[in-house]
């Protein structure tokens, strides 16, 4: 077995360095699992489910949408086969059944589809927390800094001449753009955060603010098309029966259950799409209107009737600023730094702790293993200087390359071991 190969088996049989003890579960898990390989969507550290491989997103309460699609489909299954079926009858024309097909138009399953499963405009979080100009702060800044934050918690910007507070936010540790918030639900921070909609199990942003309001206004119409027709339906049998309405609805029972069921949820829907149609003409979303009440006061994004309208419905719908499928690239050492970064730094008194705790497994890696060490990493730095490396297969260059920044994190920890050792032996001759 070679040098490497002994390497190697003795780092990875190596207790976990003081820093990575100290973490959480949850920040341990990441450092294992946020190897090479993994792809974005499979270390996502919000609540979202994802499917086909990261192609399709959805909110984590997705089991909802299913319950939707029943509530849509069934009055439209049992209108087609029950009540258009008998209107058609007695129109005796063939353009009788485009009833079948308007009602199947309105019917837009893929409106539903689209809105639930898309990114709703999600900003992708920081690595590390933001400098007070804005900028990213270094691996360093959890040593530099001891864990804690000198950042504002508001920032003052400029939205079309008008001062607008924007929030830092702890949990993806960047400063929101205006109109941004953070979704408890998702955990996620998202672009012109409109709400959490429970009917499509997902948030609705700046990226599928469109469908939903386009899918709203559709099952409006929906409701209001089935129930026009059930009550035809109904007038049509009094007609040909003459009896009354009671009566009529006897006779088509199916009638009445659409006629009550659509009139309470076009009560719903109606006046969802009305709120709506008048967020977009006054350029508000939900949670402006509910939090920040413009009716009173200035609101900066309101371009105008025309202009509003074409900012929703006539612009480019952004790309995706997450791509879900991409590798993850990132070195043990600089995901160990992002959890750091996350709050969990380390105080002072921390490393003599856990050293205190682990010493006695320490002393397992003997003189001649940390001499071993220490040579292998003065052979590597002189391999980069000079340019040049020995002549090994591919395996095992990148075996070698591979371990280089764990072999590092445990030669420092050896090295404090011996250090200590030392002068714990001096003071005892002492």
């Amino acid at each position: 077995m070679g040098s490497a190969d002994r390497m190697r088996g003795k780092m990875y049989a190596a207790p976990m360095p003081p820093a990575h003890r100290h973490l959480s579960g949850s920040d341990r898990q990441i450092i294992h699992n946020n190897g090479p390989g993994l792809r974005v969507y499979q270390a996502w550290r919000g609540n979202n489910i994802f499917c086909l491989g990261g192609r399709v997103i959805f909110g984590p309460d997705v089991r909802s949408l299913f319950l939707t699609v029943f509530m849509i489909a069934t009055p439209v299954i049992l209108f087609c086969t029950f009540v258009s079926h008998e209107l058609i009858n007695e129109f005796h024309h063939h353009l009788g059944n485009l009833i079948d097909v308007i009602c199947a138009i309105f019917t837009v399953m893929f409106l539903l589809f689209i809105t639930s499963s898309q990114d709703p405009g999600i900003i992708p979080r920081n690595l590390h927390p933001p400098d007070e100009d804005g900028s990213t702060i270094s691996t360093d800044w959890p040593a530099i800094h001891g864990g804690g934050s000198s950042l504002p918690p508001m920032k003052d910007v400029l939205v079309n001449g008008i001062v607008v507070k924007v929030k830092y936010c702890q949990t993806c540790m960047l400063y929101r753009p205006p109109r941004c918030s953070h979704c408890s639900i998702c955990n996620n921070c998202v672009e012109r955060f409109d709400h959490h909609c429970p009917w499509v199990g997902q948030c609705i942003g700046k990226r599928n603010y469109r469908f939903f309001f386009m899918f709203v206004s559709s099952t409006t119409m929906l409701c209001l098309y089935v129930f026009t027709f059930c009550w035809v339906n109904v007038r049509k049998i009094m007609e040909a029966y003459d009896c009354n309405h009671w009566r009529a609805l006897l006779k088509s029972p199916f009638s009445g259950i659409l006629i009550l069921y659509t009139f309470v949820c076009a009560w719903f829907v109606g006046g969802l799409t009305a709120f709506h149609l008048y967020l977009i003409c006054t350029n508000q979303t939900t949670y402006e209107n509910f939090r920040y009440r413009y009716d009173g006061k200035t609101n900066p994004y309101n371009l105008g009737f025309l202009r509003n309208i074409i900012e929703v419905f006539l612009t480019k719908i952004p790309k995706s600023k997450n791509n879900f499928r991409e590798k993850i690239k990132a070195e043990p050492y600089s995901v160990y730094a992002t959890s750091m970064s996350l709050g969990h730094s380390l105080s002072p008194e921390v490393p003599k702790t856990s050293f205190d705790v682990e010493a006695g497994k320490r002393q397992a890696v003997a003189d001649e293993d940390f001499e071993e060490i220490q040579s292998h990493i003065d052979s590597v730095g002189g391999l980069e200087r000079c340019g040049t490396q020995p002549r090994h297969t591919n395996r095992d260059q990148k075996a070698n390359w591979e371990i280089i920044p764990d072999i590092h994190i445990l030669a420092a920890d050896v090295e404090m071991d011996h250090g200590l050792r030392d002068r714990q032996k001096i003071s005892r001759d002492h």
